[in-house]
């Protein structure tokens, strides 16, 4: 036995994205009065009471989508409906009984699975009095809530677990493996129509995210657990991006938002690009916010099939991001097309590779012979009468790499001779393709600045030699 789906469903706009966000106690879904704002399927793993079960949220009925995306959403929709274990048939208590409820009501009686009728909104003591008006839409349960009011979330939450079948050892194992943590976490960012939910649809093997020419299709970021070579992963969808001042609206805004979390969130950064679009100042603005977060990165040129189309050669495309984002000549750069598979599987495996470095961890005695190596090679700069002194070195964390240079003032060393230094460190240590965080600290300050260490005796000063400093 899989795991069981319990699935949200409703027409537009009561409140179904807010209940995933409600029981589940985080920001998941988009939450916006306009009608139409969740298109694909938004899941989460629950854990309740011992029992594993997904939450599913789903766009609305009967909406007429703006993009003209309607039937993509419906299929969507129809496809949480077929997996579903139980169904979650979502009203607004506000709003009262609504014609498109009706036609809900009459869709879910053609599915033999259980119901349960959640009248959301329910506000007040007197909405909660008035839903048994909805009774009219199902022989079934009724449970009144309110997700923005927090009210008897615990009684939905019983009423959902009686419904579900009787729990065995295979749902346990399998919610077990769904909750464990994955081998890794891969957000998929880029400029809106570049391809990043084909991508992931050739991923999970299936039509788990609406493909569209339409840009900005995707609004929210969704999770979408997938297997390869017998290991699991997540591939994080995230809407699109566009220029700040081009956000038309708060859906946009949010979505934006939810990129730069998705950055947060992630092991491993896949920056698309398309391969017949030169780069824009959102692809700017994506790779700024990846290096503020010292992520692990590969930047993916993909549509590469458009052979027609394209405006460089796999050179010419290396030597123009090179030429564009200077500060990423760690970074690895893959050639895929998405839509055929083409170098998919190989794209994961070198996301493997590089998550591996960030996480390395090299000697003392390794790390400060290459800085001494490299001290010797081009000494920094004197700043007036000054001469910049390097004592030694430590790495002090991993994912990523964090060195801390003990000197005898930071603020001897320029950034110039800061970024060859690192340059040396990527190419002499083991993290030729992850960022490094360097730190400099003064040798004799007390403080650490929150990063965990104390001061190394003088006995672990091993850059020093016969005539004393390196320097």
């Amino acid at each position: 036995m899989s795991v069981p789906k319990v699935v949200i469903v409703g027409r537009p706009n009561v409140g179904k994205s807010s209940l995933l966000n409600w029981l589940t106690g985080k920001r998941i879904s988009i939450v916006e009065p306009t009608p139409g704002v969740t298109r694909d399927r938004v899941a989460y793993l629950m854990h309740v009471d011992d029992r594993y079960f997904e939450l599913v949220d789903t766009g609305g009925i009967g909406i007429v989508d703006s993009d003209e995306l309607s039937d993509d959403i419906e299929r969507q929709i129809q496809t949480a409906i077929d997996e579903a274990t139980l169904i979650l048939f979502v009203v607004d208590a506000m709003s009262g009984l609504m014609p498109l409820d009706r036609e809900v009501a009459q869709r879910l009686r053609k599915v033999s699975k259980p119901v349960l009728l959640v009248v959301n909104k329910c506000d007040t003591d007197r909405l909660e009095q008035e839903s048994a008006e909805f009774h009219r839409l199902a022989s079934t349960k009724l449970v009144s809530t309110s997700a923005t009011q927090n009210r008897h979330r615990d009684k939905l939450m019983n009423a959902v677990l009686r419904l579900l079948p009787a729990a065995d050892d295979a749902e346990a194992s399998a919610g077990s493996e769904l909750a464990a943590d994955p081998e890794l976490k891969l957000a998929i960012v880029g400029r809106r129509n570049v391809g990043k939910s084909t991508f992931i649809n050739a991923l999970a093997q299936t039509e788990r995210m609406i493909v569209s020419e339409i840009p900005g299709t995707t609004r929210d970021s969704v999770d979408v657990r997938f297997e390869l070579d017998g290991k699991s992963f997540i591939a994080i969808d995230t809407p699109g991006v566009r220029k700040r001042k081009s956000l038309a609206n708060d859906i946009e805004y949010y979505g934006l938002l939810r990129a730069q979390r998705s950055i947060r969130r992630a092991d491993v950064v896949l920056m698309f690009f398309d391969t017949a679009e030169t780069v824009s100042s959102v692809d700017k603005q994506l790779v700024h916010e990846i290096l503020e977060e010292y992520k692990p990165c590969i930047f993916v040129v993909n549509k590469w099939d458009l052979s027609g189309e394209k405006l460089m050669t796999t050179e010419a495309w290396t030597k123009y991001l090179l030429e564009t984002f200077p500060s990423t000549r760690h970074v690895p750069i893959a050639f895929i097309t998405a839509k055929d598979e083409r170098n998919v599987k190989k794209l994961i495996n070198l996301a493997q590779t590089i998550a591996k470095q960030a996480r390395l961890r090299v000697s003392t005695s390794r790390l400060n012979k290459v800085i001494r190596a490299a001290v010797l090679a081009n000494r920094p700069p004197m700043r007036a009468t000054k001469q910049p002194k390097v004592y030694y070195g430590t790495q002090v964390a991993t994912s990523p790499p964090t060195i801390v240079l003990k000197c005898n003032h930071p603020k001897l060393f320029d950034k110039s001779w800061q970024r060859y230094l690192l340059g040396v460190l990527q190419e002499e240590l083991p993290f030729k393709e992850v960022p490094i965080k360097l730190y400099l600290r003064p040798r004799t300050s007390g403080a650490t600045s929150g990063l965990g260490i104390e001061d190394l005796p003088d006995d672990a000063e091993l850059l020093r030699d016969d005539a004393g400093d390196v320097n």
